[in-house]
């Protein structure tokens, strides 16, 4: 099948693995709408880079924590830029509690940003284009993590979502098929924490079979992939050199 051009929307995209995607996707792309919440500057940045290739590049700013502002980004991004074919739930939040500290709150905002956004969007996505003639499929990929098969004691709100969003990836495939599909990617050792160096990557080497880290370049071919599989869906590729075969705990 010839694929045409996509237009991507990908949350979370001015900085770190989303920006990695955005840019990995611009060539040959119609558009790509980078979504932030506060990052502004870095977006306006990113989006100048890729015009700069002769891809247009739009910005949209939306709160993933506020109902309200899931629910309306979808139709703000398509008044922007047309069709969407391509939604990618990249945002998250990485908060540190534990059980013995975890809030009600906590647990709440990270569900929020990390799962019930992802679901609020792809189901928006889905109504938008139930009835849309397309050459290929629409797809959404979800950004999950290879920690969903350890137990991460340090991240317990985050991990919960994470677990969370990918019951919703399976649930969405099966829900929103034949119309859409419905992927998602579970990163491992990319980059590091936002607060740590590359040493904090170097020190995980062990906890996967390949004893190696992975790039982003490797997340953009899973993401490609994903995209140009037509008869794939309900699927979660990791990226972690093993790891998910492994029982870990972490912290």
């Amino acid at each position: 099948m010839i694929q045409q051009k996509r237009t991507y929307l990908i949350t979370g995209s001015a900085h770190r693995i989303g920006r990695g995607v955005a840019l990995g996707l611009a060539k040959g792309a119609a558009g790509i709408v980078i979504h932030y919440n506060s990052s502004d500057a870095a977006a306006k940045e990113l989006a100048k880079e890729i015009g700069g290739s002769g891809v247009k590049a739009f910005t949209i700013q939306a709160d993933l924590s506020k109902t309200d502002q899931c629910e309306s980004l979808l139709k703000r991004a398509q008044d922007l830029a047309g069709p969407i074919d391509v939604l990618i739930n990249n945002a998250s939040i990485f908060d540190t509690d534990t059980l013995n500290d975890l809030t009600v709150e906590n647990l709440n905002r990270n569900m929020m940003v990390n799962a019930y956004a992802p679901f609020l969007l792809g189901r928006s996505f889905y109504k938008l284009n139930s009835s849309r003639k397309s050459q290929n499929k629409p797809v959404v990929i979800n950004t999950i993590d290879a920690r969903i098969t350890d137990y991460d004691k340090q991240h317990v709100s985050y991990h919960l979502s994470k677990r969370t969003l990918f019951s919703l990836t399976k649930l969405m495939a099966l829900e929103y098929a034949p119309g859409i599909r419905v992927n998602g990617i579970a990163p491992g050792s990319i980059l590091p924490p936002k607060d740590k160096d590359q040493t904090y990557l170097e020190k995980l080497r062990p906890t996967n079979p390949l004893n190696s880290t992975g790039t982003i370049e490797e997340i953009v071919e899973a993401v490609k992939f994903l995209i140009s599989a037509e008869f794939v869906t309900g699927e979660v590729i990791f990226i972690d050199g093993g790891r998910n075969i492994l029982s870990n705990t972490y912290g």
